[in-house]
């Protein structure tokens, strides 16, 4: 560090992670002066303390104060927020931003006025990749406020002082290589969270009657990349144990009991699992019983102390030895650091540095009243107790293993869990500096009849660190003396049968290990993924600490399992933790790791989307399937195809709460693109399969179920069809519902009385077309005339009126029309003439033609004789009311039907082109 030259005293903002961090490292500073004064910030949980100080013989004006952990969060922007704003697959590359919250904000305008009266910046984080991401938060803050600011890092270890001074002193530049590891980490938790959780979350939580939750309608179905591996783990063990089937054994046991006690032998083989096998060796040794010693084997054993204490360590032994969960230790832990009485509790390393003072840690616990004399004998170099630590091969650069920084014998304020964990810490550490036990070992073998049997006994020489550390035990049987040779006959001999038993359930201490292990997680988060776990009912956990899955995590683990796709398995996440730990040592770089992870992880989403019927499955296989409306199970969003209206945005499958399917625009309302599916669908599900003929795309099928009574009967209920224009079934089965309403189900009329026009007002769309019949039921009795188009028709021509059909031609194209009859409620039994062109949309009712005075829809002209003359287009006219005067067709915005041809027309109530009347603000008025 080279402190600033010029004279006068330097003013330096000092900000601290947490306040009670900022109090204890503002009373050390302040001491040798004296002088500290405290005043209250913007936000009245961080205070500012001042005070005088020296640093590098430079005077100083300090002021110290603090955030409360992160100061920003990253988030979706506002459009992609919301849950239905967007399709999950988009979260992959949707924009992000970091800002500070709006509960920050008086913190951060302290930052700001405090940094715009001070030289330096010096931020005392706490040192790690978390602790420095927070510090270029703070930095991104102050420096906007003042970019003059001189920035420097302290890092330390215990908040005790000799750690405080030196740090003060010796001040380093923050790491950007930290801060970037955890900016990537952060960004592609959030996208692969944010897409799943949306995902399982809004196709199944209304799915299914989910009972293991409570209050089932609120649950988020919660994906997490740590937290789903870290859920495979218990799911694995449960299935193992499920697959378990008992097989039973025998054994031979023999034993021998002299004046120094009693052996017991076991057989060399183990166990057999043929019963007569078994039988016939065991009757061979009773028949020829005399046991004879082959080898006696004496040897020194040792049994080492442990490493020096990391932070997953601390966890697993405070939940094995105290049953403590390890959510727990570390909020106990991170206390007791605050408090100064421990190192930082977050740390993967396990070996002390050569210049660490062991000795004088030690010297601090001699008064105590239960391990001071321990202390005391590892002191004495004539105890010869004293034993350097052992390494164990991790080191973090950032923090020392866990130790003792103060003595206490403990505090009035102190929960026995507090007096617990610190207990633990000591004792580790002073075991850690420990000679290892020494113990010896016999070994006797034996033969009877040819088959071979053992007996080991032990005896400890010198306890040594299992003086201090309680928490291990190092026993065995003292054997009876045998020499080679030796023969005696067994006191007992005895074939037993056993039972192979399963593994167990998965305690917190193994699983913590199986997250080490595999790279989930890091030190200082392995116990927020295990909450999380519990807090969303994927498993529960009993009183001795072993987890078992939930029909909910066990559903949903395999459905994702069935799928081909790994995603509860630790592989993708280690390779995720090791790409972060690359970027914090500058081998790789941010914005690659971002790439290539989330098109790795955007790949596997699609694909678990497009077998999403395999999670349905697994859930069924768990849940009843719920009662609730249909409409309230479809806010799931499914892509079809590149939106060719706009080109930013997806089609996407959507059912509207009338019932209706459409391929919807997911810019809307900036764009209106849509594609109205039949009204005979009754369900509509986007596969993986891409269309090879229609572009742009992809354009991904749509697997179709008609309502058999809606579609002809020679169509099949079930097609896999194409949106995009080329596949012929859908445009028939469209054509025969094109002009209809898009619900099955017509709008009540707002006037029951018919207008002089002859046409009801208020009627829907439905009401101005027909609906199909199913065979043997039309109203005349005949079948489906086939139009020249080659779509078949909706309805049947009146063989009564056929003279009348080819007289009538339709005003805009000259073809003659087709005399059809209605079979909607309204208007059930009337007969009116539409145009053979399907993309024409003459329309006239049979009893106006016949009054000779067209009043369907508008005319564009009169009639003549037996020619009717009536509107060309499904839209327009002067007549009726809410027209507005429109006497001709409207060159309105184009609508597309399914068949991916365009739809030209406007609202019929006012006239406007960008809605229909469904959607008219008018409508009701």
């Amino acid at each position: 560090m080279h402190p600033d030259g010029g004279g006068g005293a330097i003013r330096v903002l000092n900000v601290a992670e947490k306040p009670s961090v900022a109090k204890a490292v503002a009373e050390i500073l302040s001491r040798p002066s004296g002088g500290m004064r405290s005043r209250e910030g913007r936000s009245r949980y961080n205070r500012v303390f001042e005070f005088d100080y020296s640093i590098g013989g430079r005077a100083c004006h300090m002021l110290v104060t603090s955030v409360t952990g992160h100061l920003m969060e990253l988030e979706f922007d506002d459009r992609f927020r919301r849950w239905h704003s967007c399709d999950p697959a988009d979260l992959f590359h949707a924009p992000v931003r970091k800002s500070v919250p709006q509960d920050k904000q008086d913190i951060k305008r302290t930052l700001e006025e405090e940094a715009r009266k001070c030289q330096w910046l010096v931020l005392w984080l706490d040192c790690d990749r978390e602790g420095e991401n927070i510090a270029y938060e703070v930095i991104d803050i102050c420096v906007g406020a003042n970019s003059r600011l001189n920035i420097w890092r302290a890092r330390f270890s215990a908040l005790i002082e000799r750690e405080i001074h030196e740090a003060v002193q010796h001040l380093d530049r923050p790491n950007k290589l930290f801060a970037n590891a955890v900016d990537a980490r952060q960004e592609i938790d959030l996208r692969i969270g944010a897409s799943f959780t949306r995902f399982q979350t809004m196709l199944l939580k209304d799915a299914f009657v989910l009972d293991d939750t409570g209050d089932d309608r609120n649950i988020i179905l919660s994906y997490g990349p740590c937290q789903f591996p870290t859920l495979g783990f218990i799911v694995e063990r449960f299935w193992e144990i499920q697959a378990h089937e008992p097989e039973e054994f025998w054994t031979i046991n023999c034993s021998h009991t002299s004046d120094e006690g009693t052996a017991s032998f076991g057989w060399i083989r183990g166990h057999l699992f043929d019963y007569s096998s078994a039988v016939v060796i065991y009757e061979m040794c009773v028949e020829e019983p005399m046991a004879t010693v082959q080898n006696v084997r004496n040897q020194e054993k040792l049994k080492y102390p442990p490493y020096p204490l990391s932070t997953v360590e601390l966890q697993k032994r405070a939940s094995r030895y105290f049953r403590m969960s390890s959510e727990h230790t570390m909020k106990v832990a991170e206390e007791l650091y605050q408090a100064g009485f421990i190192s930082y509790p977050r740390t993967e390393t396990d070996n002390f540095s050569p210049n660490t003072d062991l000795h004088s840690i030690v010297r601090e616990q001699v008064a105590h009243p239960n391990w001071g004399t321990f202390a005391q004998r590892l002191l004495d170099p004539e105890a010869r107790l004293w034993r350097n630590p052992s390494n164990g091969g991790h080191d973090d650069k950032a923090h020392p293993p866990i130790h003792p920084t103060k003595f206490s014998a403990g505090e009035s304020n102190w929960s026995d869990n507090h007096k617990k964990l610190y207990e633990l810490v000591v004792r580790h550490f002073l075991a850690c500096c420990s000679q290892a036990a020494v113990g010896a070992e016999t070994t006797v073998e034996i033969d009877i009849a040819g088959e071979q049997f053992n007996a080991s006994g032990r005896v400890v020489l010198a306890k040594n660190y299992l003086d201090i550390y309680r928490f291990d035990s190092w026993g065995g049987a003292l054997l009876p003396t045998y020499i080679i040779g030796q023969q005696f006959v067994p006191t007992t001999l005895t074939l037993d049968s056993g039972v192979t038993r399963p593994p167990p359930l998965l305690a917190e201490a193994d699983l913590l290990s199986c997250m080490d292990k595999a790279g989930i997680g890091t030190d200082a988060t392995m116990h927020d993924h295990i909450k999380k776990l519990l807090d969303r009912c994927y498993a529960t956990k009993d009183a001795n600490t072993r987890f078992s899955p939930t029909n909910l995590g066990e559903a949903l683990v395999m459905g994702y399992d069935e799928m081909g796709y790994e995603l509860w398995k630790p592989y993708l996440r280690s390779m995720m933790e090791a790409d972060m730990k690359s970027v914090s040592i500058g081998t790789k770089s941010k914005s690659d790791v971002l790439e290539t992870c989330l098109q790795q992880m955007k790949a596997c989403f699609l694909d678990a989307r497009a077998n999403k019927v395999k999670l349905l499955d697994a859930m069924g296989t768990f849940f009843a399937r719920s009662s609730r409306h249909i409409n309230e199970t479809q806010n799931s969003i499914e892509a079809v195809r590149p939106c060719a209206a706009c080109n930013e945005s997806e089609m996407v499958l959507k059912r509207r709460p009338t019932g209706e399917f459409m391929v919807g625009c997911q810019g809307f309302p900036q764009c209106r693109n849509v594609v109205w599916l039949p009204g005979s669908v009754s369900e509509a599900a986007v596969t993986n399969q891409v269309c090879a003929t229609c572009a742009p795309g992809p354009v991904y099928k749509i697997q179709f179920k008609f309502r058999q009574r809606d579609i002809p009967p020679n169509f099949d209920v079930d097609h896999l069809g194409c949106i995009g224009g080329c596949d012929d079934i859908l445009k028939e089965l469209t054509e025969i519902s094109r002009f209809g309403s898009h619900s099955q189900t017509a709008t009540p009329a707002r006037n029951q009385n018919q207008t002089p026009s002859g046409v009801r007002q208020g009627t829907s769309r439905q009401d101005l077309h027909t609906g199909f019949r199913p065979a043997g039921q039309f109203t005349n009795g005949h079948t489906p005339a086939v139009n020249p188009q080659g779509f078949r028709s909706t309805h049947t021509q009146s063989s009564g009126n056929a003279s009348d059909a080819g007289q009538v031609q339709c005003t805009s194209c000259g073809e003659p029309c087709i005399l059809r009859t209605a079979n909607t409620e309204a208007n059930r039994g009337r007969k009116f003439y539409k145009c053979q062109d399907p993309a024409c949309g003459f329309f006239a009712w049979e009893d106006d033609v016949q009054n000779s005075a067209p009043r369907g829809r508008g005319g564009r002209g009169r009639s003549s004789s037996r020619q009717a003359s009536a509107s060309a287009g499904r839209r327009g006219g002067s007549q009726g009311r809410g027209r507005r005067g429109r006497g001709r067709d409207t060159d309105g915005m184009m609508f597309v039907a399914a068949t991916g041809e365009p739809v030209r027309g406007s609202c019929f109530i006012c006239g406007d082109p960008t809605h229909f009347a469904n959607a008219c603000p008018n409508r009701g008025r």
